[in-house]
C-alpha cells in the first residue's frame, strides 16, 4: 500500500505510519517480547516502516536457511530471496524456470528460521493472467513471507515489457489479494525499461520514470529501476518520484553514504552474496589444484557448532 494514500496522521492498523524511525520499527516487532507471538500483519508493518527513514534500509538478498540466517546474526533487519540465487541453487537458471512448490518450500523454511521480516522475489508473478498471478501472491502469505518483489518483464526470452497498464493493474492485484488476506504486503515495483526500453541511456531513463510514477500512483510501496549505477542518474530518479527508491549494489555503484544522501532508502543486493560466495568456492578450488594448499578454505571459515547453530530455529522476537 502506498503510504501517500494515507494521510499524515491517519493509522494503519492501529500504528501511526509516518514519520515514524526505524527504532520505532524494531520497537513494534520486539513490544510484544514474552507475551504472544509477533503476527504476520504485525511483521508487514513493521518491514513497511524500515522504509520510512532517511538512513538506507539495506536488504541483504539470500537463498536458504543459512544464508538468511548469516545476515539476521550480523544484524540486519529484514531480508530477502534472490530469485536467480534460488533457482540456481536448486538446479534452475533465472526466469521462473523454478516451480512454484520448490519456491515457496525455500521461503517457508527460511520464515520459520528467522524472526526478521523476509520478503519474496516473485519475478514477474509466475503468470500473466490475474488468477495466476493471485494464486503467486496467496502462497507469499502462506509462506509467511510480508513483501514481493515484482517485475515488468512480460517476457524473460525476447526481453518485453508488459505495458503500463497491465503492470498497473498487476500490481493492483498483488494489493487487492494480500489486503484480502490481512497481509498488507511491501510492494517493491521493480521495472527493466532502463535496461530493455527502446532508446539511448536518456530515453529510458525517462521510461523508467514515467513508469514507476504509473505504479506509484496505485498500491506500489517501493519503485526498483533495475540497471540504474551511476549516481546522477539515481539522484534523476529519486527526484523524479514520490516513493522510496531501492537500488541494487553492484560495481560502480554509489556506497551507502552517497546513496543516502540523494535520497535513496532502500539497497538491495540481488545476487551479489551467491557471486562471492561461489568465488570462494571457486578460489578453494583453484587453490587446491594448482597448489596443494588450502589456506582459502580456512581463512574466515566459521566452526562446525557455529554451522549447526544455523539451523536452530530463531522463533519469534
Amino acid at each position: 500500500m502506498n503510504l501517500s494514500k494515507l494521510g499524515s496522521a491517519k493509522p494503519y492498523f492501529g500504528i501511526l505510519v509516518r514519520n515514524l524511525s526505524r527504532d520505532s520499527a524494531r520497537l513494534h516487532l520486539t513490544r510484544r517480547e514474552g507475551s504472544s507471538m509477533v503476527s504476520q500483519t504485525e511483521r508487514a508493518e513493521a518491514f513497511r516502516l524500515l522504509h520510512n527513514s532517511k538512513r538506507v534500509l539495506i536488504l541483504p538478498n539470500v537463498w536458504d536457511v543459512p544464508s538468511a540466517r548469516i545476515f539476521e546474526d550480523a544484524g540486519f533487519q529484514a531480508v530477502a530471496t534472490s530469485s536467480a540465487a534460488v533457482a540456481v541453487s536448486l538446479g534452475y537458471q533465472d526466469g521462473e524456470e523454478i516451480s512454484k512448490d520448490e519456491l515457496f518450500a525455500t521461503v517457508k523454511k527460511i520464515v520459520t528460521r528467522l524472526a526478521v521480516p523476509v520478503s519474496v522475489d516473485i519475478e514477474s508473478g509466475f503468470g500473466a493472467s490475474p488468477e495466476q498471478l493471485s494464486a503467486t501472491v496467496r502462497r507469499v502469505v502462506e509462506a509467511g513471507a510480508v513483501g514481493v518483489n515484482i517485475e515488468d518483464i512480460s517476457s524473460y526470452e525476447n526481453k518485453t515489457l508488459f505495458s503500463v497498464e497491465s503492470q498497473v493493474e498487476r500490481i493492483r492485484t498483488v494489493w487487492s489479494v494480500s489486503t484480502l488476506l490481512s497481509v498488507p504486503l511491501v510492494i517493491n515495483a521493480r521495472t527493466d525499461a532502463y535496461r530493455f526500453g527502446a532508446g539511448d541511456e536518456k530515453a529510458r531513463l525517462r521510461e523508467a520514470i514515467r513508469r514507476s510514477n504509473a505504479y506509484a500512483q496505485e498500491d506500489a510501496d517501493c519503485l526498483y529501476p533495475m540497471g540504474l549505477v551511476q549516481k546522477e542518474a539515481i539522484a534523476e530518479f529519486v527526484k523524479s518520484v514520490k516513493l522510496p527508491v531501492n537500488i541494487m549494489a553492484r560495481r560502480g555503484a554509489p556506497t551507502v553514504t552517497e546513496l543516502e544522501e540523494i535520497g535513496v532508502r532502500r539497497l538491495s543486493l540481488g545476487p551479489g552474496p551467491m557471486y562471492a560466495a561461489m568465488g570462494l568456492l571457486k578460489r578453494i578450488g583453484q587453490e587446491l589444484k594448482r597448489k596443494g594448499t588450502y589456506d582459502s578454505l580456512l581463512e574466515g571459515a566459521i566452526t562446525f557448532d557455529e554451522l549447526n547453530a544455523l539451523a536452530r530455529p530463531r522463533g519469534s522476537l
